[in-house]
């Protein structure tokens, strides 16, 4: 048998020093090559010519470019198809260039360049090229996570499944999944749960959900009239509404594609999320930790290690980028804190009040 470790922590301070990761970035340049890379070689039996970005300071298991995020770079030449494939990792995906169709569980996603799609956890999906130029794309995911946790399951060529919604109507109409017993609430109010309903969660309808970049930018570039005394990010989020309040593309991830006119600066803020930004239009400068990072249209960079200090700022021309966070995940886990203002305390958002912006007085005065 195995035997446990017990180390006295008697006297210890009640947590370690924060070890950010540093920023690094992947430029555009080095995604082309490895781009070309994938393509030039032979067709492997799986179909997936796929490449990961892992930060310096990961390690397996994880292997992420943040501590919880992985980026794998994906190429399908024209013609060409994956093999299906499930796992109970969720995925956040970016087209940058060509483009072609997901079928994730039956359902088709057509995408082109810059679109934004996400794969719902164990749906067997697979990606064709249908086009006649190179599909390169990116995708976001929480296996680091999953694998740092030993529970990332992943299938090759699943057996074919019953549809989703045909067993959701079986389980609606069987009685046997109908629970006699209820909770319990206790005379301080708290509760109860049985074991009944312990393992019959209620269920919530996840699906597929494409945001078509032509869509999304006729939106965003309306943000741009805010000007520059607009205190906020000119931004949409890409809202999953199966993940509710905590604000997700996927339960793990938001995905947000913002506009920076150009010459516009940020406040320096922090958040305990992490963040990872493709820059896909423009040039411009991070700031983490006191460190100036520049980066350009094609780049890949964590931008924000976990509670590191960080703002961007616009050069010349404006800027579009996606950014994919672990902020869902931490509202869940009522562990995200944000300071938005550096002279202002963090605030626990998702379980106390946030901050505003003054939009609303912009409005007005227009």
């Amino acid at each position: 048998m195995t035997q446990a470790l017990i180390r006295d922590i008697i006297g210890a301070a009640a947590a370690p020093s924060l070890d950010l990761w540093e920023p690094v970035i992947i430029t555009g340049e080095q995604i082309s090559a490895q781009a070309e890379r994938l393509a030039s070689l032979p067709r492997p039996a799986n179909g997936r010519r796929e490449a990961m970005f892992v930060h310096p300071r990961a390690g397996a298991p994880g292997n992420g470019f943040a501590p919880g995020i992985r980026v794998v770079l994906s190429v399908l030449k024209p013609g060409e198809e994956t093999a299906p494939i499930r796992h109970n990792s969720t995925q956040v995906n970016f087209c940058i260039q060509g483009g072609g169709c997901a079928n994730i569980d039956g359902a088709s996603v057509r995408y082109r360049q810059y679109d934004v799609w996400n794969t719902p956890s164990f749906r067997t999906y697979t990606h064709r090229n249908d086009g006649d130029d190179l599909q390169v794309r990116l995708t976001y995911s929480n296996a680091p996570l999953l694998e740092m946790l030993n529970i990332h399951i992943v299938e090759e060529c699943p057996p074919a499944i019953e549809p989703a919604s045909s067993k959701k109507e079986e389980s609606r109409n069987d009685p046997r999944r109908q629970s006699p017993y209820g909770i319990v609430t206790l005379e301080n109010g708290s509760q109860l749960m049985p074991y009944e309903i312990l393992i019959n969660p209620a269920t919530v309808e996840s699906n597929a959900l494409h945001w078509p970049w032509a869509q999304v930018k006729t939106h965003l570039d309306k943000l741009e009239s805010l000007g520059k005394s607009y205190i906020g990010r000119r931004l949409y989020m890409m809202y999953n509404p199966m993940t509710g309040r905590t604000n997700g593309c996927t339960p793990s991830f938001f995905a947000t594609i913002t506009i920076r006119p150009p010459k516009i600066v940020d406040r320096p803020h922090r958040h305990s999320s992490a963040a990872i930004n493709y820059y896909f239009h423009g040039r411009g400068r991070s700031t983490v930790e006191g460190k100036v990072y520049e980066w350009k249209a094609g780049d890949l960079m964590l931008s924000a290690p976990g509670w590191g200090v960080h703002n961007h700022a616009s050069y010349d021309e404006p800027v579009y980028e996606l950014t994919v966070q672990d902020q869902p995940l931490n509202i869940y886990m009522e562990s995200l804190l944000w300071q938005e203002d550096l002279k202002h305390p963090p605030a626990l958002l998702g379980s106390e009040a946030g901050f505003g912006t003054n939009r609303g007085r912009l409005a007005a005065a227009e």
